[in-house]
C-alpha cells in the first residue's frame, strides 16, 4: 500500500509541477523601481545572500515571486537535483528543508532562515519601500 500511495504523490507532481511552473511565469509581479544607485546598493547587498530552494515547491515560488516583486538579485541554490547544495543546507541550517535563506553577516556569521513568511518579511523588512526610506 505505502508503494501505491508513494507512486500516486510522485504522479500528482508530475503533472501539477509544470501547471505551478507556469502559473507562476504569468504571475510574476513586476519589481519596484529603484533609481541606478538604489539598484546597485540592493545587488550588492544581495550577493551576501543565497535561496535553497525546490523548484515546484509552492512556498519556494512564494518566495521567488516576493524577491521578483523586490527586484532581487539573489543566488538560488537547488537543493532538491544538486547533491552539494543539498549537502550544504543539511550541514550549515541542520535540516534539508526549503525555501531556506542563507544570510552570510558582515562578521562572518550565517544564517539560516527558514519558512516562506519569515523569509518574506525578513526581505521586504530589509529592501522593501520602507527600508529604502529610512
Amino acid at each position: 500500500m505505502r508503494i501505491v500511495l508513494r507512486y500516486f504523490f510522485r504522479g500528482v507532481r508530475l503533472v501539477l509541477s509544470p501547471v505551478m511552473l507556469i502559473a507562476e511565469k504569468l504571475s510574476t509581479p513586476q519589481s519596484v523601481e529603484r533609481s541606478e544607485q538604489e539598484q546597485a546598493e540592493v545587488d550588492e547587498a544581495c550577493r551576501q545572500l543565497a535561496l535553497y530552494q525546490f523548484c515546484s515547491c509552492p512556498f519556494c515560488i512564494k518566495v521567488r515571486k516576493e524577491m521578483a516583486r523586490l527586484g532581487l538579485k539573489i543566488e538560488v541554490r537547488d537543493a532538491q537535483l544538486d547533491p552539494d547544495r543539498r549537502l550544504e543546507l543539511e550541514e550549515g541550517g541542520g535540516k534539508v528543508k526549503v525555501p531556506c535563506l542563507l544570510i552570510e553577516h558582515d562578521d562572518g556569521r550565517h544564517e539560516w532562515l527558514y519558512e516562506s513568511n519569515a523569509i518574506n518579511a525578513w526581505l521586504h523588512r530589509r529592501f522593501g519601500a520602507d527600508a529604502q526610506t529610512s
